[in-house]
């Protein structure tokens, strides 16, 4: 069923050996560094089908839910191989679907604060002291970029609220998580991800974090309406739970940036349950039960 994809820990090693393997197999699948991070490793995008009517998904904005990335690039294989060889992936002949429609996924958009979360401080490069001096009893939850901001706080939408509520809590300087950095945009990760969507225009977007089983789709005025419908059918195919974030998790996403800004429908799936990071072990589990989920997000 997953020829490349392996149930293994996730780094950016791996990240970079997947997708060199995956367009080798799939050579209609093209890649690209859409920017890099703070420390200058790559932030990869990967495009399938018609660029001019796509969606993007993206995962790996916190380092601790690196089984995101995974999820997300089993997809990718997934629907390439039914491309490949013309077979249904959850009934949809996708062959024939991606001949009008477009995907571009980024697994990891935040490739440092994974390599913290995975390897500890030392991956750090030339701030694994800065990093050090973070408080951090335990690396594996680790959620920053290098520079201590969280990248699902830094977007610009609600970002002046979200930080004086920061403020309120303690949290005044760069953390292992939720500081949401000096200015909206200010981490080149968040740059790189908002630059390509204003270049390319994407019709909607999801982004992949965990745990809760929840799907998060309105913020503010700017919700499109037909917002409401496709959240209830994308919960209802993964059973997964409509709600609404709450506290430091309210503003500064990137879901609420993209609608925002971009006034098209946005979608926040946190995948699986438990405590981050989720072992790798239940990879297929999870993945088994939002496949269908991520194909209906294509489609709409």
């Amino acid at each position: 069923m997953y020829n490349i994809i392996k149930p293994v820990t996730f780094d950016y090693n791996t990240n970079k050996q997947y997708i060199e393997e995956l367009i080798k197999e799939y050579p209609f699948l093209s890649a690209e560094i859409c920017g890099r991070s703070a420390l200058g490793r790559g932030i990869f995008s990967l495009s399938v089908g018609n660029r001019q009517n796509s969606v993007i998904i993206a995962g790996g904005f916190h380092g601790s839910e690196w089984l995101t990335c995974l999820a997300v690039l089993l997809f990718c294989e997934r629907l390439c191989h039914s491309i490949k060889n013309n077979e249904l992936l959850c009934g949809v002949d996708i062959k024939r679907a991606f001949s009008q429609l477009g995907l571009t996924v980024i697994p990891c958009v935040n490739p440092d604060g994974t390599e913290i979360a995975v390897h500890g401080p030392g991956s750090a490069r030339a701030m694994h002291n800065f990093v050090r001096n973070i408080p951090c009893e335990d690396y594996s939850k680790w959620n920053a970029n290098a520079m201590g901001v969280d990248i699902n706080h830094n977007f610009n939408a609600g970002w002046h609220t979200l930080r004086q509520m920061e403020q309120e809590q303690g949290i005044i300087g760069p953390s292992m998580s939720k500081f949401s950095g000096d200015y909206p945009e200010s981490e080149p990760e968040t740059k790189a991800l908002t630059r390509l969507c204003r270049v390319r225009n994407f019709r909607q977007c999801l982004a992949v974090h965990s745990q809760g089983e929840e799907i998060y789709w309105h913020y503010g005025e700017s919700t499109p309406p037909q917002s409401s419908m496709m959240a209830k059918i994308l919960a209802d195919s993964c059973d997964y739970a409509l709600a609404e974030p709450g506290g430091l998790a309210s503003h500064g996403g990137f879901k609420d940036w993209f609608i925002e800004e971009m006034k098209k429908p946005g979608f926040t799936i946190e995948i699986g349950k438990g405590e981050n990071p989720l072992p790798i072990k239940d990879l297929y589990k999870i993945y088994a039960r939002i496949e269908e989920m991520f194909t209906l997000f294509c489609l709409c």
